[in-house]
């Protein structure tokens, strides 16, 4: 006996996933080159709010009119 099923996997019943809450919204990635000590005083910063550098500037960015 196989604990294996013919079938495609997309017919079944799947386990929501972060993905499915957050929504559908594009992503874009951002890159760009600070100075090493402005680096430096920003994750001094994130870390300080217990956050990462990627969330103190999506709030950052997010605050912006």
């Amino acid at each position: 006996m196989s604990i294996l099923k013919a079938g495609r996997p997309s017919s079944e019943k799947r386990a929501m996933t972060m993905g499915d809450i957050a929504g559908n919204e594009k992503l874009k990635r951002v890159n760009f080159d600070l100075p090493e000590a402005l680096h430096t005083r920003l994750k001094i910063h994130a870390a300080a709010q217990g956050k990462t550098i990627k969330d103190v500037l999506t709030e950052f960015v997010e605050g912006l009119s």
